[in-house]
């Protein structure tokens, strides 16, 4: 049996030991030895890429896209294959040894993607560059960070979930343009708050694997109108 290898470790901002493992070909992160993602677990990833981009793929504009968390890069790797060459997309990640890990170790996995010149990688917090982003909105934007809507790696990510992180979310969004959220399980206080910022909101069951006879994983698209709500 091959064993478990070690290539990198950090500290999160709670203190706990994140670790990038090797296995037999498979590249895994982990939060105080609980597995937070995999290379042999990528479809829900995938699918937020495809569905956060869905209103722009295939369109000749140029659309800015907005992805927060790099993790493995499967959502990276899925946004450039659904957008034109064109495209702006912008990807913020808390963790600079994460980035680094991906143009390392994981070079061979989608760390070359990196150097695709659509690419910009900010090694901030996502909630910094959401509130940048009202001056200059997006059109698309999915949210991976931590565990989902669950903090496990940063107590403070639970802000941008809050009922005012999903304000500067909406704020972010061009008119017409679409948040995509990555949650562990459903959570039905998310897609109310979504809704309360004036966001049309359908969530989307995940599987863990494409051949997984049931979804374990929620992805919530919230849309934006092309015209604001007259509210009386």
């Amino acid at each position: 049996m091959k064993p478990n290898i070690t290539l990198a470790e950090t500290r999160t901002p709670n203190g706990a030991r994140m670790t990038l493992v090797e296995h037999d070909g498979s590249f895994c992160i982990r939060v105080n030895g609980q597995q937070l993602m995999h290379s042999a677990v990528t479809t829900s990833e995938v699918e937020l890429g495809a569905l956060g981009c869905e209103r722009v793929a295939g369109k000749k504009s140029a659309p800015r896209v907005l992805i927060g968390g790099l993790g493995l890069g499967f959502t990276l790797k899925s946004v450039l294959e659904n957008v034109g060459p064109n495209a702006v997309v912008h990807v913020a990640e808390l963790f600079s040894e994460i980035v680094e890990w991906n143009r390392t170790h994981l070079q061979p996995l989608n760390g070359g993607l990196l150097s695709d010149p659509r690419v910009t990688v900010f090694e901030e917090d996502v909630r910094s560059v959401i509130r940048r982003a009202a001056r200059t909105p997006y059109d698309a934007i999915m949210l991976d960070i931590d565990n989902g809507t669950t903090a496990m790696v940063s107590d403070a990510n639970n802000a941008l979930y809050s009922a005012a992180g999903i304000k500067q979310i909406a704020e972010a969004l061009k008119p017409g343009g679409r948040a995509a959220v990555w949650s562990a399980s459903p959570d039905a206080p998310l897609a109310g708050r979504l809704h309360q910022a004036g966001l049309h909101v359908r969530p989307v069951a995940s599987r863990v694997h494409a051949t997984a006879r049931r979804s374990a994983y929620m992805i919530y698209l919230a849309d934006k109108p092309e015209r604001a709500t007259q509210r009386h």
